[in-house]
């Protein structure tokens, strides 16, 4: 059994297409899409249709919910939160009520079992749609915040746009990274694959390529709201430079 899980699409439906085409090449049972589709990018509408297409089970991330019902305090820094809203605005306004509706119904979490194998996947934290959970955090803190569900043998969330695995007491940590906006200085889109086989469990993270370049051109030539920072997020595929 082959599972594939992909976050954090953020309205980039051109790195979705190099990923998804990537998956179409691994023969992949199981498709999941972790939330944050369609805010943040230049095509959030074709990024929500894309996906509803998909044989995929899907659930909300924050920046979905930041497309239904706007940024609020408390959750990005006061400065911000203006720029932002003004993103959540000009998403909105190229997204079809349908779309916008399709990510307010969406679920929270994934509860799977696959040959034995028990998975719990999430945006976030399984509670927590905003909560931020890093890979430098002490096992203690991951089994406090992600490692919840204590039947799951595999743990698997995005939102912080960079991926890794770790093993904690002979269970997984999975972070897809992000397909749209990786963070971890590489600015290739990343998702992650589980292999359940007889012999045990393989994990692994995938990277791809896409023309970033002409994305970032099109981004710099178009109305978005916010495009420079946008330009940057992609090129340096970080938030600190």
């Amino acid at each position: 059994m082959r599972l594939a899980f992909i976050s954090d699409i953020h309205g980039n439906a051109r790195a979705l297409e190099a990923v998804l085409e990537d998956i179409e090449k691994r023969n992949i049972d199981q498709l999941f899409v972790l939330g944050d589709i369609s805010y943040r990018g230049l095509e959030p509408q074709r990024s929500v249709e894309m996906v509803r297409k998909l044989d995929a089970k899907v659930i909300k991330g924050n920046a979905d919910e930041w497309v239904v019902r706007g940024v609020q305090e408390g959750e990005v820094p006061d400065e911000v939160i203006e720029g932002m809203n003004d993103e959540k605005d000009w998403s909105t306004s190229k997204m079809t009520g349908e779309s916008v509706r399709y990510l307010n119904d969406l679920p929270k979490e994934i509860n799977e079992e696959f040959e034995g194998v028990n998975i719990h996947g999430f945006h976030a934290t399984p509670g927590n749609l905003f909560e931020v959970v890093l890979p430098t955090e002490t096992e203690e803190s991951m089994k406090e915040h992600l490692m919840v569900n204590k039947m799951a043998d595999i743990y698997v969330y995005g939102h912080i746009h960079k991926p890794y695995i770790r093993h904690i007491d002979g269970k997984v940590v999975i972070n897809t990274g992000s397909v749209g906006l990786p963070f971890d200085g590489l600015a290739q889109p990343s998702y992650a694959i589980v292999d359940i086989e007889d012999s045990g469990v393989q994990t692994s993270i995938v990277r791809t390529n896409y023309d970033l370049e002409r994305l970032v051109e099109d981004v710099k030539a178009s109305d978005y709201p916010q495009k420079d920072l946008l330009s940057k997020l992609l090129m340096n595929a970080s938030v600190s430079k």
